[in-house]
């Protein structure tokens, strides 16, 4: 930003999640933070309260149309994770920088195509983990550096949420592996809990000052739906270096967990519940709440006037690529039902529940122990891959 102007924004994808994406940019809007220029949607724009479309904003259906038009200086892409890196080569072509929504590509090919897309532009890009701008996480990290756990042992998330039968009628890619030939993989672990597991590779890099570089993955993906992806996932990774990572993800929850990152270490053990910025180190008596979050599009903004680096650059969150380019090639999760699932309610907001599922998933969790290793009725053995030392 130079002469106090501020930068011209646009939104592609702006219905959906999109809404939200709508309601942060007219908060920065009216701060004079940035000029809203255009939204692009190939549906009618949905109707958001909170986020009324100011005068002269150009509304389109196509992305390339938009670039032409309008020539923002950053867009924000929150459309189907499929259609990602085709829209962001051509925002960056086009000279803009990038906010892109999680998770930002699907497979590690993908990356290093983004990757030089931008370095060839010579844009930045921002991916939208927001909850990295997290001021508990930053205190949590903090905490590590200065030793109050002593060398950690051990990363795990649980995150036990619900989604009804409508979450998967909610458009053509929900709950499928692949669309028109690109892969979707619309499954708990790569869209709504993807937070967490990005949570814990966050404090692993914390933990070792490196991203961690994942050396081995094992898998155990179920579903209660005839869905082609997890609903339901235990996932451990083993790094090349640093400590083991536990991710223990269900929609199907007989109650609810926000999501906790637990993190061990020799001196004790800290717990941070993401969604909330509850944080707990071995010295509180009692979890307390760390307020504060940088929001990201605000801070490719500030990146933008004065440099300031990224909270999360496509480099930061290339382990969780890797752990998604891994599952590409995983057999589908295991159809779960019988007694082993119930339904709760009827229409389209029922839900299906995993009888035990939140038992199983905090004693992975807490042991570092796959369900099927702690001898779960319902459990499989993983899905296993070997990874080398040659990704990012």
């Amino acid at each position: 930003m130079s002469g106090g102007v501020p930068p011209r924004v646009a939104l592609v994808g702006a219905n959906g999640h999109g809404r939200w994406h709508r309601r942060v940019i007219a908060a920065l809007h009216a701060a004079g933070r940035l000029r809203l220029v255009a939204l692009v949607d190939v549906r009618p724009l949905e109707p958001e309260p909170d986020a009324p479309t100011p005068p002269g904003t150009g509304v389109f259906t196509d992305h390339r149309e938009m670039l032409a038009a309008s020539r923002p200086d950053a867009v924000v892409v929150c459309t189907p994770p499929h259609t990602h890196l085709p829209i962001a080569r051509d925002v960056l072509a086009a000279g803009a920088d990038l906010l892109l929504e999680k998770p930002p590509v699907l497979g590690l090919a993908e990356h290093r195509e983004l990757l030089a897309a931008s370095a060839a532009a010579g844009r930045a890009v921002q991916v939208n983990f927001q909850a990295l701008g997290s001021a508990a996480l930053t205190e949590l990290t903090g905490a590590l550096a200065a030793g109050r756990l002593g060398a950690v042992t051990g990363i795990a998330t649980i995150a036990a949420w619900q989604r009804p039968d409508a979450y998967y009628a909610r458009s053509a890619w929900a709950g499928r592996r692949s669309v028109d030939g690109r892969p979707a993989l619309d499954g708990a672990l790569a869209n709504p809990l993807a937070h967490a597991l990005m949570q814990c590779l966050a404090v692993a890099e914390a933990a070792t000052g490196a991203p961690t570089r994942p050396a081995r993955i094992e898998v155990e993906r179920y579903r209660v739906r005839p869905i082609e992806v997890d609903d339901t996932a235990i996932l451990r990774l083993t790094p090349h270096a640093g400590p083991p990572v536990l991710a223990a993800l269900t929609l199907a929850a007989e109650e609810h967990v926000a999501g906790d990152v637990l993190v061990t270490g020799e001196r004790g053990r800290a717990v941070l519940e993401y969604p909330t910025d509850r944080l707990r180190l071995p010295s509180d008596a009692h979890p307390r709440v760390v307020p504060g979050r940088q929001g990201l599009l605000a801070n490719l903004l500030d990146h933008r006037a004065t440099g300031v680096p990224l909270i999360a650059p496509p480099a930061r969150t290339g382990p969780f690529t890797v752990v998604l380019d891994a599952l590409r090639n995983a057999p589908e999760p295991t159809l779960l039902g019988g007694d082993v699932v119930r339904a709760v309610g009827d229409g389209p907001e029922r839900v299906r529940v995993i009888r035990g599922v939140n038992e199983a998933l905090r004693a992975a969790a807490e042991t570092g122990t796959l369900p099927s290793e702690a001898g779960v009725p319902w459990a499989v053995r993983p899905y296993v891959v070997e990874l080398g030392n040659d990704h990012p």
